[in-house]
């Protein structure tokens, strides 16, 4: 079929769908609209897929998905074809100081058929629909776990063996967990992002990705040649560095989550957990200028792991968002932080629902206190913390795992080794589905600041 299309001028994702469903063309999905939630007030014209186990989205086709997408156009417009322009949600060039960090751990969810995964990309775009929408006065944004190869066994699952996220081979191209390989010469890896940068636009995310800079979880590839132990003083290292995250902000992703961000410059050094060499302080105000000015986008937002009371050390290194430093269990904590920090608009720390690290055990019950405080911690929209929560805050993982487990290891949950029994597996049903229900119930009143 894709030979049909090969005259038209082909945007990525009608690509992806001719190559993987046969045609371009698109219909309106009556499954998505009698199971889709509705923003409240001004925001119901917002929708999105809550009360559901992911696997119900990750098994269905790539077609469905984008019918899906296309049934809840806040516009109410059913396209038959996929637009030919697709806009970022447009809330101004320091959108990233107010915004929504939701995490998506792509290689977790990508298809793993017995030893194998890939596809990981295709999978988060099959997730998009139960991601709630942006709200009038901030965005929500999904931050994508992994982009490179990981050095330990990139494309297999490994079980509960190392095979961390957080060792990145760069100069690689990108992961095998996340690229279908098998279609790249129809539609590359770079059209792949596109496609997905494309949806979550459409849908009204915008979107980021995950960066180490610890030296010793760096390597540099070679061809033929062993991969070498990156480097910050060595000018070829940084430049590659600087490069690498240049060509994924070009491809549409605006946000860059900066792991181990708070110890640059050496500060705060005996917690410091990562391994290696950080950048200088202003080696990377140079890094993060020249980010910006290489990809031309005045709208990228650079998040930092971990903040403290000396915000002018973020804010002059070039973020707009830390983590880690307000109480999130205490409303009147995080609205009193709102209210001190509501005349910068360019810096502020933000409310963690849980981060990279968590190793599991908090209830429920914390948790929608921490998206509550994360959501409504204000006296005006105007004037929101940022926020993070990562994917189990959305989608609860099943019982034995948890989310740093998953960022260190790569466990297939399938009991035949197939892709299906391992979505189902992975996440938690009866009570996830209640849990996620719930959420849903939080965003549809957060829509309508």
């Amino acid at each position: 079929m894709l030979n049909n299309f090969n005259n038209r001028n082909l945007r990525p994702t009608e690509k992806l769908l001719s190559v993987i469903s046969g045609s371009p063309t698109l219909h309106y999905d009556t499954w998505t609209e009698s199971r889709a939630f509705r923003g409240v007030g001004k925001a119901s014209n917002k929708k999105w897929l809550a009360g559901i186990h992911p696997s119900t989205l990750l098994t269905r086709t790539f077609k469905r998905t984008v019918d899906s997408i296309i049934t809840m156009s806040e516009s109410g417009e059913i396209y038959k074809e996929f637009p030919k322009s697709i806009k970022t949600p447009d809330y101004g060039d320091k959108w990233g100081r107010f915004a929504n960090y939701i995490e998506i751990n792509n290689r977790a969810i990508s298809n793993m058929t017995f030893d194998r995964c890939c596809c990981g990309i295709i999978s988060t775009i099959k997730l998009l629909p139960a991601i709630p929408p942006s709200a009038f006065s901030w965005a929500n944004c999904v931050i994508l776990s992994q982009i490179w190869p990981n050095i330990f066994g990139d494309g297999y699952n490994k079980g509960f063996e190392e095979n961390s996220l957080y060792g990145v081979r760069l100069n690689a191209g990108y992961s095998q967990n996340i690229i279908d390989f098998s279609i790249a010469d129809k539609v590359s890896p770079e059209e792949q992002f596109r496609a997905f940068n494309d949806l979550a636009h459409f849908r009204g995310l915008k979107t980021g990705f995950r960066v180490v800079i610890s030296a010793d979880q760096l390597k540099v590839a070679h061809d033929f040649e062993n991969d070498e132990n990156f480097d910050w003083c060595n000018d070829s290292h940084q430049e590659l560095w600087i490069e690498e995250c240049v060509k994924l902000c070009k491809l549409g992703f605006e946000a860059i989550f900066i792991d181990s961000a708070k110890h640059i410059g050496g500060y705060d050094c005996e917690n410091y957990t990562g391994v290696g060499d950080l950048p200088e302080y202003g080696q990377m105000q140079y890094i993060i200028h020249e980010i910006r000015a290489r990809s031309g986008m005045t709208t990228l937002s650079f998040i930092g792991e971990k903040s403290s009371e000396d915000f002018a050390r973020y804010k002059n290194l070039g973020l707009n968002a830390g983590t880690g430093f307000i109480n999130p269990d205490d409303f009147e904590t995080v609205k009193e932080w709102s209210n001190k920090l509501k005349y910068d608009r360019e810096y502020a720390p933000g409310i963690e629902v849980s981060n990279d690290n968590d190793i599991g055990g908090t209830s429920y019950e914390t948790k929608f206190e921490r998206i509550k405080n994360s959501l409504f911690g204000f006296e005006y929209p105007s004037d929101k913390l940022p926020s993070f929560m990562q994917m189990e805050d959305l989608f609860p993982l099943r019982y034995d795992l948890n989310t740093h487990l998953i960022m260190m290891t790569n466990p297939s949950c399938s009991t035949d080794g197939t892709p299906e029994s391992h979505w189902y597996n992975l996440f938690t049903h009866n009570d996830g589905i209640e849990y996620n229900k719930k959420v849903g119930e939080f965003f549809a009143y957060a829509l309508d600041k």
